[in-house]
């Protein structure tokens, strides 16, 4: 997901998606354990990535509140 390992970042959007696909395939329980943790890492990253993204909106919206003022 960064930018070092020569991969653009995906949307917000993009990044919630997958994320609700990794969630449902987790949730199923078809997958073997090796995979599950796979997947919940790369969860982890998706879901801490997506906070990181709603943070820095609401400080903008905030920043913004506060030169209107």
């Amino acid at each position: 997901m960064s930018e070092e390992d020569g991969k653009q970042k995906p949307t917000y959007e993009q990044a919630r998606t997958r994320l609700e696909e990794i969630v449902t395939r987790l949730e199923s329980g078809g997958a073997p354990l090796a995979e599950s943790m796979k997947l919940w890492e790369a969860g982890e990253k998706l879901a801490a990535y997506c906070q990181q993204f709603l943070d820095s909106a609401k400080e903008k919206i905030e920043a913004s509140k506060q030169t209107e003022s």
